[in-house]
Parts: structure tokens; C-alpha cells; sequence
């Protein structure tokens, strides 16, 4: 059966206390167990897959710099969604929002 891969774009809400602390150690995000997506808790169960998105300065140097750490991760309840943390952060009023639900993977 083909897969399809629904686009969300929306906010997550990661739920306090639940972050890998390990990989905060290492200098990168702490995926959270748990959060919450229009008003349900998922806990993560596994990590399918996990890559970065980095792109040049914008200063015109020669560094790159990592700009999303992206997670493919199935949930307890049997979705499988694609996550990302945005590095940078956003406006004034919106700088508490990092983490976001990129899409769905549907059958």
C-alpha cells in the first residue's frame, strides 16, 4: 500500500520535563518524549530517522550553519510524523516556538 504524506506546518508544544537531556549535552536539541498537537499528547516511541538542514552564513562568510535538526519518529499510538527544531529564533511573540509537526506519514 503506497504512503502519503500529509503537510501540517503547525506548532508542537513539547511537554515539560520529557527532553533527552543527553542530546542536549552533545549541543543538540533535546527531543521531547512527549507533546502535545491541537490539544492531544503523543510520546514518541521511536526515532526513525534524524537529519540536519544547514545553510551558508548569511554574513557572506564560508561557514554553514545548522538551521533545523529534523526527526522522523513514530508515536505510541502508531503515527508517523516528521518533526523539526528551527535553531533560529523567530520574532518578538513568537520565540518560544521551536518545535514544529512538519507532516504525516498516512497509508
Amino acid at each position: 500500500m503506497d504512503k502519503k504524506e500529509k503537510f501540517v506546518s503547525e506548532s508542537i508544544t513539547p511537554v515539560t520535563g520529557t527532553f533527552d537531556t543527553g542530546a542536549m549535552a552533545r549541543g543538540e536539541p533535546g527531543l521531547p518524549a512527549q507533546f502535545v498537537w491541537r490539544e492531544t499528547k503523543y510520546s514518541v516511541t521511536k526515532i526513525l530517522d534524524k537529519w540536519k538542514e544547514s545553510s551558508p552564513c548569511k554574513s557572506g562568510g564560508k561557514e554553514k550553519y545548522v538551521r533545523k535538526h529534523w526527526y522522523k519518529i513514530e508515536t505510541k499510538s502508531g503515527e508517523i510524523m516528521n518533526i523539526y527544531f528551527e535553531r533560529k529564533s523567530l520574532p518578538r511573540g513568537q520565540r518560544k516556538i521551536r518545535w514544529w509537526l512538519y507532516s504525516i506519514i498516512e497509508e
